[in-house]
């Protein structure tokens, strides 16, 4: 069966973390992660609506191993929140490593949503962080624009992609994520458990070529 995609004014393409920090020499480098910047950049032109987001933590971010003396990274700690996995440094604010992917060529972007700005709370979602009472803003700003459908794709698939699908649907808008144009880390079975989740909860799954 063919799915019939509306990319119109109704529709957004959310972009998610495409940033030198998760490409390959960044600090929290997914594994090849600069393969999405082609399929982003050939999807972008056919969305109405772009919307990109930006990983943007303080030095001494409560999500760093560096701020948990005696624990590394990808060790879990709890937080006030509830579990947190402890990253490398990465996408220090106004460091090389937060900018966005040099080869991402997205000039009709109309917003760029910054996020784990907070000192002590990471923020994977675009629409929450991580403490799940914080809103980016997001969601507000889809509904007046009136968008009814989100299209997510970037990196990384079960962490920052899937909180984003969860939480935009939980947010009532009609869901999809193109696999093709996200890298996952796939920490400890991560990937396959953030599927389950994003499926059982009505997240589409697609890749570009479905898009036509």
């Amino acid at each position: 069966m063919t799915t019939s995609h509306d990319l119109g004014e109704r529709t957004v393409l959310v972009v998610i973390d495409v940033q030198n920090g998760f490409a390959p020499g960044g600090n929290l480098a997914v594994p090849d992660g600069d393969a999405v910047v082609p399929v982003i950049n050939r999807l972008a032109p056919r969305f109405t609506n772009v919307v990109l987001t930006q990983d943007w933590h303080p030095p001494g971010h409560a999500s760093f191993a560096s701020s948990h003396p005696g624990h590394k990274p990808f060790e879990t700690i709890e937080l006030s929140y509830g579990t947190q996995v402890l990253w490398p440094d990465h996408c220090i604010q106004d460091t090389n490593d937060a900018q966005l992917h040099p080869d991402l060529r997205i000039p009709g972007a109309q917003l760029v949503i910054r996020k784990g700005f907070h000192p002590g709370i990471d923020s994977y979602s675009a629409f929450v962080e991580a403490d799940r009472r914080t809103s980016t803003g997001l969601a507000a700003y889809l509904k007046a624009r009136g968008i009814e459908s989100v299209y997510l794709c970037g990196l990384a698939t079960d962490f920052c992609v899937a909180w984003s699908a969860l939480d935009s649907v939980a947010a009532g808008f009609r869901t999809t994520v193109i696999e093709d144009a996200c890298r996952a880390i796939d920490l400890g079975g991560s990937l396959a458990e953030a599927w389950q989740r994003m499926t059982a909860q009505g997240v589409a799954r697609i890749s570009s070529a479905d898009l036509g």
